[in-house]
């Protein structure tokens, strides 16, 4: 268990993190080779159409179907998952559509209590659990019985809140750096500057804390309702990166900036996930954790951790 001292401090990285290391996660608004096709799914709770990139499972209907969700700073023209990955050409041939959603950015992919001025209307919950999946019922042959959903850092809180709060549409879950402590001390602090960071006013998501939706949203405290099913959660400590030299001490090109923007997140992400697993190890679930004694906020690590977990968790859920 964490000494107290221990709890402050991680409270103050993740509160200072999520100001000072959020550009870290931002994919660029660029275009890249997808892999996928991107169709355009209307939201009537958000009044508006969301772009989505599908990689159809193949021919037919009562296929799989697995949601990924991007980061904090997700584009509204494209997403992490395709600029900074391989995963959407990797899942080709595999059997399961592959939904990846644009847009999301600052938003927890929840359902937010009210409209708001700079982030506008937030009802992804309701996108993300009925109305795209209805489309991809109607559209791509999703059976929508086999559902599995997958995010990092922001959106691995967001994958871990969904799934519990919706046990019988999800099948598996997959996070990766996220934050599923929601609202144990300096983790809330650190969403709600989070949110405040892409302009939004976290009182608009769940209300003032601590009344308001904040406790119905955190998935430590849900973790039960995940009986049964299939999880992965994943870390690294940040203590040095494989990928990337120059967020290591000693090493010739250290960079002291680069290392503040990277490491402070991936540590609170590591403690947050741990003290997470210890929650679902008195569970009876198939679980499966990477906490790595190296690992950075960034891609290169969630694409090892994303493809590790299609085979322990979600190709074992689906087939």
């Amino acid at each position: 268990m964490l000494t107290r001292a221990r709890k402050r401090l991680v409270a103050g990285m993740v509160a200072l993190a999520a100001v000072a290391g959020v550009t870290t996660v931002a994919a660029p608004a660029a275009h890249a080779a997808r892999g996928c096709g991107v169709e355009n799914v209307y939201s009537a709770a958000m009044h508006r159409s969301v772009p989505v990139c599908i990689v159809d499972g193949g021919a037919g209907a009562n296929k799989p179907t697995l949601y990924l969700l991007d980061g904090l700073r997700a584009p509204n023209n494209n997403s992490g998952w395709l600029i900074n990955t391989n995963v959407a050409n990797w899942m080709a041939g595999k059997g399961t559509n592959v939904v990846i959603p644009f847009g999301g950015g600052g938003s927890f992919y929840t359902d937010w209590e009210r409209p708001d001025p700079k982030l506008g209307v937030n009802k992804w919950e309701t996108f993300l659990t009925r109305e795209l999946p209805a489309y991809m019922a109607a559209k791509h042959g999703s059976d929508n019985k086999r559902n599995g959903i997958a995010g990092l850092s922001m959106s691995g809180t967001s994958a871990l809140n969904l799934a519990s709060r919706h046990p019988g549409f999800y099948k598996a879950v997959a996070s990766y750096s996220g934050y599923p402590t929601v609202t144990m001390p300096g983790f809330t602090q650190g969403i709600q500057a989070s949110v405040s960071t892409m302009g939004g006013d976290p009182n608009n998501m769940w209300g003032f804390y601590p009344a308001g939706e904040w406790f119905q949203n955190d998935p430590f405290l849900s973790a039960g309702n995940l009986s049964g099913h299939y999880v992965y959660v994943s870390a690294g400590t940040g203590m040095g990166s494989k990928y990337d030299s120059s967020i290591t001490p000693g090493s010739a090109n250290f960079n002291p900036v680069h290392f503040a923007q990277m490491v402070p997140l991936e540590v609170a992400a590591s403690t947050s996930s741990q003290i997470y697993i210890a929650r679902l190890r008195t569970l009876p679930l198939h679980l499966t954790t990477r906490i790595t004694p190296d690992g950075d906020h960034w891609w290169t690590y969630w694409q090892d951790d994303f493809k590790q977990s299609w085979r322990t968790t979600f190709a074992p859920a689906f087939f």
